[in-house]
């Protein structure tokens, strides 16, 4: 299988590039990200972009894959409802609609959050964003991530995340231990979406349930 990975360099990103360079059954990994991942790997070729709206790659270099996960996310704190949705919904349709021309059958995992789809601004958004998606592939996916448990040193981009996890963490799995349904660890998030990329189960919205299914099944 074939992947392209949007936002490698962020948390879930590197959770998700570090299970795609271990399982077997991942070819290659294309990362798209605006700073370099600072991995080596025979997998691993990346295509940095300072700026992520300018979707305007030679086709060739984005013809061929099987699956698209995009990890890429802003937090909405202190963010107008319209820089939100540039941030979001425009700039991930702007490389999935260029995605869907070259690649029509691919599977796309966009990564949300637990309550998209909800009333807070940011989950309209992000519900707004999974069902335009739903328009563009038959294997579109909302991957809907509450807690990630880091297990491979994976860190936050934001200072105020990095301050949370440092306290959090410590105490994650006991967290994991009480509200199991609400935890995913960094390993099992990698490995529900390898899963569903080459599964394409019929639920397009993956809850926290779903995901641990998946790696349960999907676990090498």
């Amino acid at each position: 299988m074939k992947v392209i990975l949007f936002g490698a360099t962020g948390m879930v990103g590197q959770a998700v590039l570090g299970e795609c360079l271990r399982d077997p059954v991942v070819e290659s990994v294309l990362s798209i990200s605006r700073s370099p991942t600072g991995k080596a790997h025979p997998k691993l070729r990346e295509l940095v972009r300072k700026d992520l709206f300018d979707v305007g790659v030679p086709h060739a270099e984005l013809q061929g894959y099987d699956a698209c996960f995009f990890c890429l996310g802003v937090s909405s704190a202190g963010m107008s409802e319209a820089d939100y949705t540039r941030l979001t919904y425009d700039l991930t349709l702007g490389w999935a609609r260029v995605l869907a021309r070259l690649n029509p059958q691919m599977a796309f995992l966009y990564v949300s959050g637990a309550g998209t789809g909800g009333k807070a601004m940011w989950a309209r958004v992000k519900g707004r964003t999974e069902e335009s998606l739903r328009a563009l592939f038959p294997a579109a996916y909302g991957v809907r991530l509450a807690f990630l448990r880091p297990m491979h040193g994976e860190t936050a981009k934001t200072r105020w995340t990095r301050i949370a996890y440092a306290v959090v963490g410590p105490i994650a799995p006991a967290i994991q231990a009480l509200a199991p349904s609400m935890v995913i660890t960094s390993e099992e998030l990698g490995q529900a979406m390898i899963r569903a990329a080459r599964e394409r189960p019929p639920t397009q919205v993956l809850e926290m349930r779903d995901l641990h299914a998946l790696a349960r099944r999907g676990g090498r």
